[in-house]
């Protein structure tokens, strides 16, 4: 059965996809850093980093931090939830007319 952060995920990567843009889920095995957003994205040489929540739940410190370093490298990072949807669109849509 679906998780409702499953179904906020699967919408996501429907958006990337119609995007044509390269993603990828980080592995979440102990291998890897704490924190990493869900999906990884890049788009026309643009990195995006997707934090997938549902309901009222919220980016812990850790996940907030990831974000706000990624910021700071000069990508993008945001959360998405399965009302905000749209602005995971609006990011690729602005970045589509870009020429």
């Amino acid at each position: 059965m679906a998780t409702p952060e499953s179904k906020v995920k699967a919408k996501c990567v429907d958006i990337i996809k119609k995007y044509r843009a390269y993603y990828f889920f980080p592995a979440q095995n102990g291998y890897g850093r704490a924190g990493i957003p869900d999906i990884i994205v890049c788009y026309r040489g643009m990195f995006l980093g997707v934090e997938c929540k549902a309901g009222f739940n919220k980016p812990t410190a850790l996940q907030e931090r990831e974000m706000a370093d990624i910021h700071r490298a000069g990508g993008s990072a945001m959360v998405v939830r399965e009302d905000t949807t749209e602005l995971l669109e609006a990011w690729f849509h602005e970045r589509s007319q870009w020429t």
